[in-house]
């Protein structure tokens, strides 16, 4: 068995925890759908916002799924880089798994589909 990691983001459509919870929830329910993921083989979790999103800690959202309690999470602030999609909530799980790294599905949502438009509809 090896750690992968799964990437995933959503856009969110405003600066309100509401907003950013319900965006984070959305995606991780989709990653956990997609890829058959037992909460027990998640190591972590990283979580990233861009800087125009700061009414929340998108792990809240995460630690009110079902055991996931606890999964050590980590919030940061993406890289402020002019141009880049704005609202965005992303995140990286790193998943204890037997799959290949081709048989992981990566959940993009929303506007977010255009960061990684090659395996967003996978």
């Amino acid at each position: 068995m090896r750690v992968r990691g799964i990437r995933g983001a959503n856009t969110v459509p405003a600066n309100t925890p509401e907003a950013i919870y319900t965006a984070t929830r959305d995606l991780m329910l989709r990653i956990v759908e997609a890829n058959a993921i037992d909460v027990d083989d998640v190591a972590s979790v990283i979580l990233t916002l861009t800087p125009d999103l700061n009414a929340a800690f998108p792990a809240k959202a995460v630690r009110s799924l079902p055991g996931w309690q606890w999964v050590p999470l980590m919030c940061a602030r993406e890289l402020d880089v002019p141009g880049a999609l704005e609202r965005c909530v992303r995140v990286l799980l790193h998943v204890n798994t037997d799959k290949a790294q081709d048989e992981l599905v990566h959940v993009y949502l929303g506007d977010a589909v255009q960061l990684r438009p090659d395996i967003a509809d996978a």
